[in-house]
């Protein structure tokens, strides 16, 4: 692919940012990653339209991301293009119970906007820096509440770069789980339906999970978040932790002392360091309990 005539013609093509040999460390929370061939940050569904499109006329891959909050990318970074769906579709539209919001919307902000308005619902995500496309993908979750509770429809667009609305009961919806993984469909709208409450009370429940998040988690270092899935009947942080691999280290990454299912960036991490510590700990846990676990984390790029 040639890099520059590809800008070029994505220049004409839509109004939205073009960046080539993109760090992607600097769009993931983990802070690491190789350099992306084109970076772009299309304004609306309709120029994600168009970018896909594009992509598929001219046989060029693409990979969409969000805010990188579950994300590790490959040291040697990404071919083709990456479209990232960030603050540039983060509009939101509150009508009564219903919320219209763009996929670039961050969990944080649509949280304090459900308490602006005496919504209920969000309080969970108080904390989680990931976009709600992204979320309603990995359909997120924490404090016994997730994303799926809310979503009442999404706007996608599909691979073969049309346009689609899916209702919830369509989406497939299970523990960190959709159908709309390994489906090539990007979210760009969702649709969400709350209820009303006392404003004290939604605080009260968003500050005591903040609270929760600041005492359990290691948010001073970069991490992504939980590494693995819980395994039935189990935390994974738990078993991590009883078989001795809280503060194991690989190169820069570090198994974190204050929650065993966080990798934490301790300063100059590469991709690699983590996934060799992550292949660690997967082995110390089976060998001890027979248990294989399964990363949370979405591994993308080249080694």
């Amino acid at each position: 692919m040639d890099c520059q005539r590809t800008k070029e013609e994505l220049t004409n093509l839509i109004s939205g940012e073009i960046r080539l040999s993109e760090p992607m460390a600097g769009h993931t929370t983990w802070r690491i990653g190789g350099p992306a061939d084109i970076l772009v940050l299309p304004k609306d569904k309709h120029e994600v339209l168009a970018l896909i499109g594009y992509a598929r006329d001219q046989e060029i891959p693409y990979t969409v991301i969000g805010n990188g909050s579950n994300l590790l990318v490959r040291d040697r970074g990404i071919r083709g293009l990456v479209i990232k769906i960030g603050p540039q579709m983060a509009k939101v539209q509150v009508e009564g119970e219903n919320i219209q919001a763009g996929a670039g919307a961050l969990l944080p902000k649509l949280a304090r906007l459900f308490l602006k308005h005496n919504l209920a619902g969000m309080e969970f995500a108080a904390g989680i820096p990931a976009t709600l496309g992204g979320a309603v993908v990995m359909n997120a979750g924490a404090h016994g509440a997730q994303i799926s509770n809310l979503v009442t429809r999404i706007t996608v667009v599909d691979p073969q770069g049309g346009l689609q609305e899916i209702p919830r009961e369509d989406l497939g919806f299970a523990y960190r789980k959709s159908n709309l993984q390994g489906s090539g469909m990007v979210v760009v709208e969702v649709a969400l339906k709350a209820s009303r409450d006392d404003p004290e009370a939604i605080r009260e429940r968003m500050m005591a999970n903040l609270y929760y998040r600041q005492n359990t988690q290691p948010l001073g270092r970069p991490n992504a978040g939980s590494v693995f899935r819980n395994p039935d009947g189990t935390a994974a942080g738990k078993i991590i932790e009883e078989v001795g691999a809280k503060g194991l280290k690989f190169g820069g990454a570090m198994v974190s002392e204050k929650h065993a299912n966080f990798i934490v960036n301790t300063g100059g991490a590469s991709a690699r360091d983590v996934l060799t510590l992550m292949e660690r700990v997967q082995q110390i846990v089976q060998e001890r309990y027979d248990v294989l676990l399964e990363p949370e984390v979405h591994v993308l790029g080249e080694g």
